[in-house]
């Protein structure tokens, strides 16, 4: 699967939606990753492909959205996006995680495995 376009309107149907409720809690099935990058950006247009192959790698297991800063300039705003690309890692606990700059591969990947794709830790009673 590919990278997926993402407004503002599917981030608060698919991801969170911030205007109805003030704790965050993911909406997602599977772990995500958000891109938010700008047509214009160079380190953008180098993680660009590496993020394509990822999806494709990780499929049915992560998804990767995209937000184009220069169009969904709210919900940058909300997140408080000052450089790109920052990228916003959700993992399978559903916690968010914020990373600006690009992000080799090899670095991308370890993030997938360790973080977000391992498995929830549940606390075992004393018994």
């Amino acid at each position: 699967m590919a990278t997926i376009q993402l407004t503002t309107r599917d981030f608060k149907d698919k991801i969170f939606n911030y205007e109805t409720v003030q704790d965050w809690k993911y909406q997602g099935e599977l772990p995500a990753i958000i891109d938010f990058y700008a047509d214009w950006c160079g380190p953008c247009k180098m993680v660009a492909p590496i993020l394509e192959d990822l999806s494709k790698e990780y499929e049915g297991r992560l998804v990767i959205y995209k937000v184009n800063t220069d169009v969904e300039q709210e919900l940058s705003a909300v997140f408080g996006i000052q450089s790109i690309p920052t990228i916003l890692f959700i993992g399978a606990d559903g916690e968010p995680m914020m990373q600006p700059g690009a992000l080799p591969k090899h670095v991308l990947k370890k993030v997938i495995e360790d973080h977000l794709l391992a498995p929830v830790k549940v606390e075992e009673g004393n018994s």
